[in-house]
């Protein structure tokens, strides 16, 4: 079994050190120290510090790298009572819940937990603090427990202890900034952070539902890429949000850090409105992806809370997180990243008028972008609905094109043909459930099947 993990995760880039992460020159992806673009692919894992023991984050994280993730995404104090109800091995992360005083003990297993990830090439986005600890003015547990002062200290702190890991900060935590003295706070965790850490790591923040980084933070120094909080409910049209980024100035990557999560009851409303599933975050990445992302994270209702039957559910967890590891649309995910990777994603800019004739916004809207150069497009078509495709965006005279699979996996090819200017294509089938992606390529330039599956 570790064996075929192993070789699974080979597929993938992995990482030695990801202090050398960078913006890419033309603001729009990350990039490695050698220049080769860096796919992020998350997973929001954020209890993964306070609930599991080292044992179990072991079997979470082979599962992730093996499937193809490359960002985690955690909490040092967590969400669900993490100051008062204590880890796995009963420590809690703070002495007296002074965050001028860490525990030792509690630190040692999130050490033990950011090696493993190491080991396995995946980065940790690690956000120092749930938002209830400085704002609790909505909802939360708290209590409250940052100021400017002392929130400077912890981040230090942390930003010494995890230097020489492969780590992204994200502050935040589920929360806005809504009065000058939470401003304050995550300011200076930040520069408490770059003092510690030597500024070798890039920065974020994780907002509420509905909003962005960049509503709080758009021209901050220390954001070195936006990340925006979509919502649980079906049909939130991320896609809007990478094309209110792109219009920004000055130019940041930007990315969905918390779409629509698998096994979430729709709008919180499980009665009346049914469960998200994998329908509804296949269609989140590939909106995502294809409206100008830098990369996307993937959510599990079940596994950010890494939910057992002994432990009270949060909004209605019904699934244990070692089954739920393995629900489709963590295996989707991955292969969205091994079409993206087939081509050189990094030069995908978004068009719509990719797309001919009507395309209204809803369940069924379309998404569409071509290549820098001309050579290659990629069309999201979410119920497989005959669409014509304008393939005047691209500059080859003859031209291949591939049905691909985001269920499976699978490409079917389409053939080749003259470059008319149009191509009308029909879909092997229709309905929810029914999406395809479209792929065509100058002919000429030989590219593999893709997904290579």
């Amino acid at each position: 079994m570790l064996r075929l993990l192993c070789l699974s995760a080979a597929l993938f880039i992995c990482l030695s050190s990801f202090s050398q992460l960078r913006v890419s020159d033309n603001k729009r992806f990350l990039v490695t120290k050698e220049g080769k673009p860096f796919f992020w692919l998350g997973d929001t894992a954020w209890e993964l510090f306070h609930r599991l023991n080292r044992e179990d984050a072991k079997v979470y994280l082979q599962n992730r790298a093996a499937k193809g993730f490359t960002v985690i995404q955690a909490v040092v104090l967590a969400e669900l009572d993490g100051l008062e109800t204590p880890n796995a091995y009963g420590d809690k992360p703070l002495i007296n819940n002074d965050p001028s005083r860490p525990n030792e003990a509690y630190f040692k297993h999130v050490d033990f937990i950011v090696r493993e990830a190491d080991k396995l090439g995946l980065t940790i986005g690690m956000l120092a603090s749930w938002g209830d600890k400085w704002n609790k003015s909505t909802w939360g547990k708290g209590p409250e427990i940052f100021t400017p002062a002392n929130a400077g200290l912890f981040g230090e702190y942390l930003g010494k202890r995890y230097n020489n890991n492969s780590i992204i900060w994200i502050m935040g935590g589920d929360r806005d900034c809504t009065e000058p003295a939470d401003f304050a706070i995550i300011r200076s965790m930040v520069e408490g952070l770059k003092k510690g850490g030597g500024s070798q790591h890039l920065f974020t923040f994780h907002p509420q539902g509905g909003k962005s980084s960049s509503d709080f933070f758009k021209s901050d120094d220390w954001i070195d890429l936006h990340m925006s909080q979509t919502g649980h409910y079906e049909s939130a049209p991320n896609y809007t949000f990478n094309q209110k980024h792109l219009a920004f100035s000055p130019l940041k990557p930007h990315l969905d850090g918390e779409p629509r999560y698998e096994d979430h009851p729709n709008a919180f409303n499980a009665a009346e409105k049914g469960w998200l599933d994998d329908v509804e975050t296949r269609q989140a990445a590939y909106w995502s992806m294809l409206s100008g992302a830098c990369g996307h994270t993937y959510g599990n209702h079940n596994i950010w809370q890494m939910f057992t039957e002994e432990r009270q559910p949060v909004s209605m967890a019904r699934t244990h997180w070692k089954v739920a590891l393995d629900h489709p649309g963590s295996y989707q995910v991955g292969y969205l990243r091994k079409l993206l990777e087939s081509r050189a994603w990094q030069r995908l800019q978004p068009d719509q008028e990719i797309i001919s004739g009507d395309n209204p916004a809803g369940k069924e809207f379309k998404v569409a972008a071509v290549s820098a150069d001309g050579d290659f497009l990629m069309a999201y078509v979410p119920y497989g609905r005959k669409t014509t495709i304008n393939t005047a965006k691209l500059k080859a005279s003859r031209l291949r094109a591939w049905l691909f699979n985001p269920r499976d996996g699978r490409a079917v090819p389409i053939g080749e043909f003259d470059n008319t200017g149009n191509k009308e294509i029909s879909f092997p089938s229709v309905g929810r459930g029914s999406d395809w992606v479209v792929v065509a390529d100058d002919a000429a330039r030989n590219y593999p099947k893709p997904g290579a599956r």
